[in-house]
């Protein structure tokens, strides 16, 4: 049963879950968040495929939920002196961390989800996804559905990777809808991926501009889009995993995120010996897909496109494209 205790470097700045007391001799994989797990579903599912991974390989393995920018490099160097040898983490949060220590520790394995770094040491490894393939389909689905013309994006940060979300949502909206058109804005603060205040404002000001469709790529934040729908009746649409069922009525779909498959697949490669590896995943891998891809959960997703017979076809028809190739999507992230 996992049992939680405290870490003896971050003290209060993290909370570390342990499923089980190391062995020697046993390999030891840690997860470190880049804040608090809370509602976040893409968090989660790093958690749950780094316990998926322990459980394949008999690894002992800890999860280390960080609380404050200080505390994600704490957790790092703090599963480094417990005697971890495969360090995993989630976010760009931790890109300047990984290139400063992961040289120190050659005999450790690091695997950074959903980003990678430049000029990678043999002990560092990247899995990846092409979020703009997804992002472009929901923007499809936007486009296709609105009743204004007028659709909105709000995005945690304005950040190149975010882009992949936006742009792409953006692109899709206007290849289905010439006369479409859309508004970006960012959360910023603070706290970009977890102020589900901050999200619900920058919806509720595009909303009053005439966005009928607002698609909430920030994280935590989401749940404040929702709510902002449900008192203002617009619909949504949402990232990582099905949230049609939080917000029932609201939400059109959601960009589907497989953190915890990619995140098995990068440890086979690490366990296999791989050096320096990186995976890249999209919607010909499995790794991106959107809700109404889903033929076997749609009709019980509670997601509104299950109700739109054309609009469900016409993503099928357009992901078929990206998956063949014969539509080759640019990525947003090298555009900036």
């Amino acid at each position: 049963m996992t049992k939680f205790i405290k870490n003896f470097m971050a003290a209060a700045a993290c909370t570390i879950a342990s499923s089980a007391m190391l062995k020697a001799g046993d390999d030891f994989f840690v997860y470190v968040s880049p804040d608090p797990i809370g509602v976040n579903a893409f968090l989660e599912m790093g958690k749950i495929g780094i316990e998926a991974a322990a459980e394949k390989y008999g690894a002992d393995v800890q999860t280390y939920e960080s609380t404050t920018a200080a505390a994600r490099r704490e957790n790092v160097e703090a599963a480094l002196n417990e005697g971890a040898s495969l360090i995993v983490v989630l976010g760009f949060e931790f890109n300047d961390i990984i290139s400063e220590l992961a040289p120190t520790a050659p005999e450790v394995n690091f695997l950074i989800v959903d980003q990678c770094i430049s000029d990678l040491p043999e002990n560092v490894h990247c899995a990846v996804f092409r979020e703009y393939e997804a992002s472009y389909l929901t923007g499809v689905a936007a486009g296709m559905m609105t009743n204004t013309n007028k659709i909105g994006v709000v995005g945690a940060l304005d950040i190149p990777f975010l882009h992949r979300y936006t742009d792409a949502y953006r692109d899709g909206a206007k290849a289905v809808n010439s006369k479409v058109e859309v508004e970006i804005r960012w959360v910023g603060g603070d706290n970009p991926f977890g102020d589900p205040v901050r999200a619900k404002e920058q919806a509720l000001a595009m909303n009053a501009s005439g966005a009928d469709i607002i698609f909430t790529a920030t994280a935590g934040g989401d749940f404040g889009v929702f709510e902002g729908a449900q008192e203002e009746n617009f619909r949504v649409l949402s990232v990582d995993v099905n949230r049609c069922v939080n917000a029932p009525g609201y939400v059109i779909d959601n960009t589907l995120k497989g953190v915890d498959a990619a995140l098995l697949n990068s440890v086979d490669a690490i366990m296999s010996g791989a050096k320096s590896s990186v995976s890249a995943v999209g919607l010909k891998e499995g790794g991106m897909s959107v809700m109404a891809l889903d033929k076997d959960r749609l009709s019980s997703s509670q997601c509104l496109v299950s109700e739109e017979p054309e609009v469900v076809a016409k993503i099928q028809e357009i992901a078929d494209q990206i998956i063949d190739g014969s539509l080759v999507l640019p990525d947003p992230m090298f555009a900036q």
